[in-house]
């Protein structure tokens, strides 16, 4: 979905930031801004400021800041398109959606009326199942025998679905509505069952009984699902809700909309393998703890776990079992491994669960092992070494053949060196012969050395980490698809505004590293160049960073798609990513738009006082620019 950037401005334009802010932050007049405790991590006296003037907020202590699109993404954890949907909400406005018919206008407006309308149905379930567990004696006596209290069952909003095979019936005027199987409410069995007249009729039931009930919540706290847990040794021990259009298992984390400001309060999240974890450790002092939802740990998982934290642990049983499952959560953190977050694995002896561990030492002993558990960069070796006996060649070889795909995951950086590094010794092979032999360049070679794109599935590097260009991996049909687009041109960019592209869209993070005015100036380029930047802003808003075959198969409906791809193939093949280059277009890029407005109003001073100030601005802008600063 594109929104236009028009809209967007129009938005910020009519929304108040102070009001927005004010709905999740305690606000206090101080002089000509608001002043407050920040949401964003533990202070004791204020030092978050948001300003009415420039509708921007700001935090002296942690250094977060933004608009009020800004403050949804990072407070709500939302991404861009949700964040303008909330605020165009609250204020009566209605998101256009470019480029779509008008049947699939309807299409998504009946998709989102759905969605709606089961997550109000599943509300209403939610709040019966609740009524339901004050009235069950045996299912409170086994919530007390777990240990956990009235309190804490109604901070998760703990329920009990009752043994009976219809009692949805009861709750959901017609039992029949498809909306309760598309909401994974009920089953229906696809057998046709003989009734006692003789008449076949089909068997539906609710899917949850005898069970505790977790609800499971969005990050915007809306009922997207159910977690049942079996009272007593029936199984399956759990149950989950299926795939709907409203949950997917693979995104989503119990426990994250109830832990979002313990985790910030902490500065990590603890991930557990089920409900009862999270709802005990938040019994016992570790509020910040989420569980996946009967699925290995995905880098959706992960990706969505560091809008909230830069550290993250993972806990898991020190069985085989658990030890497979922390095999695929490293799967998952690995493109997400950069130089400044920290992940760890935190491996619990076999005879014990979060919980249990710390009923039998105590809260400051687990928070010790959490303190002390393992990094992933020991965590990826061990597996890597896995089988590999390496007093022998050949246990060697294995090990190098093992770690390649682990290290190919990762993001370039420092962590990603030193690991090439270390393996290096490990197999007894230089680092640079290490890397040839993989085929890749990348972290660990030498100023020589030849170094590639990222491939799709591979993010992209961060700015000024030293990511190199180069030449385009074979494997990557988005690449080489792009490449017969620009039919095979390699020449240099024939403009600033060429460069820029170039730049930007091989490098996508770096635009994160630009400053608003900086944005505002590629943003507003003449086009094709703006439609292009402004595209690109979105999508990195929309989907983080991303390499380039990746970001062109993105364009596959855009009508500058084949424009793009010359452009960006014509990129030279072995050259440093370079901060300095983008830097010094963006200040020609701002001499001439200077100059442009300058020489646009000077005819006009003279007739126009109100110009005057604006006409010395400029003046003394370009004199600044002139003597290279930004």
């Amino acid at each position: 979905m594109a929104i236009p950037q028009g809209f967007i401005q129009d938005l910020l334009a009519r929304v108040d930031v102070v009001d927005v802010v004010g709905r999740h932050v305690k606000l206090k007049k101080a002089g000509a801004n608001y002043s407050g405790l920040c949401p964003f991590h533990t202070e004791k006296s204020p030092s978050f400021t948001v300003s009415p003037s420039k509708q921007f907020f700001h935090c002296f202590g942690c250094g977060k800041n933004g608009n009020a699109i800004g403050f949804l993404m990072d407070h709500a954890g939302m991404n861009f398109i949700e964040a303008v949907k909330e605020l165009a909400q609250s204020c009566g406005m209605t998101v256009p959606e470019e480029q779509r018919s008008p049947l699939e206008r309807e299409q998504a407006q009946q998709a989102r009326q759905k969605q709606a309308t089961l997550t109000e149905m599943l509300e209403k379930f939610n709040t019966a199942y609740r009524h339901q567990l004050r009235q069950s004696t045996k299912a409170i006596d086994y919530l007390k025998g777990r240990g956990l209290s009235g309190e804490i069952a109604r901070q998760f909003g703990l329920g009990y679905a009752p043994p009976g095979w219809r009692f949805l019936a009861s709750v959901w005027p017609d039992y029949a509505d498809p909306m309760l199987l598309d909401g994974g409410m009920v089953i229906d069995k696809d057998a046709q069952a003989e009734s006692a007249d003789g008449q076949s009729e089909h068997r539906r039931h609710d899917r949850f009984r005898d069970r505790i009930m977790f609800p499971i919540r969005n990050v915007k706290g809306e009922c997207i699902g159910f977690g049942g847990r079996v009272l007593g040794d029936g199984t399956p021990k759990y149950l989950n809700s299926p795939e709907t259009p409203v949950f997917s298992k693979g995104r989503e984390l119990y426990g994250l909309y109830e832990a979002r400001q313990a985790i910030r309060e902490a500065g990590y999240v603890l991930v557990t393998e089920g409900y009862m974890d999270v709802v005990a450790l938040a019994q016992l002092g570790f509020p910040n703890a989420v569980a996946t939802l009967g699925t290995a740990c995905t880098t959706d998982h992960v990706h969505k776990l560091f809008r909230f934290t830069d550290s993250v642990v993972f806990s898991f049983d020190g069985d085989a079992a658990g030890r497979r499952a922390a095999r695929k959560a490293l799967d998952g953190a690995l493109p997400y491994a950069t130089d400044v977050r920290n992940v760890k694995f935190l491996f619990l002896p076999p005879e014990h669960d979060p919980d249990s561990f710390i009923r039998a030492h105590g809260a400051d002993a687990f928070a010790r092992s959490v303190g002390s558990a393992m990094p992933l960069s020991r965590f990826m070796m061990e597996s890597a070494r896995e089988g590999c006996d390496l007093d022998t060649s050949e246990g060697r070889a294995l090990l190098a053949s093992q770690a390649k795909p682990l290290v190919g995951a990762m993001p370039e950086g420092v962590l990603k060196s030193q690991l090439v590094s270390e393996l290096s010794d490990m197999v007894q092979i230089g680092a640079h012969e290490l890397l040839r032999l993989w085929g890749t360049g990348g972290a660990g070679a030498s100023a020589k050395s030849e170094f590639r794109r990222p491939a799709s599935g591979q993010p992209s590097s961060g700015a000024g980490q030293g990511a190199k260009w180069g030449r385009r991996p074979a494997s990557s049909s988005g690449t080489n698809a792009a490449h017969r687009a620009s039919g095979g041109l390699r020449r240099q960019a024939s403009s600033r505004e060429d460069r820029a592209i170039q730049l930007l869209f091989i490098q996508m993070s770096a635009w994160e590293d630009l400053s608003a005015n900086q944005h505002a100036l590629l943003c507003g380029l003449p086009d094709p160049h703006g439609v292009a930047l402004r595209w690109l802003e979105l999508q990195l808003h929309e989907h983080g960073a991303m390499p380039w075959s990746a970001l062109y198969e993105t364009l596959t409906d855009h009508p500058l798609r084949d424009w793009i791809a010359r452009i960006v193939l014509a990129a030279p093949a072995e050259v440093e990513f370079d901060q300095a280059e983008l830097h010094s277009i963006l200040l020609e890029l701002e001499k001439i738009a200077v100059a442009a407005e300058l020489n646009a109003i000077t005819p006009e001073v003279g007739r126009d006082p109100a110009l005057f100030e604006r006409f010395r601005q400029l003046n003394q802008r370009l004199i600044q620019l002139k003597s290279g600063q930004s």
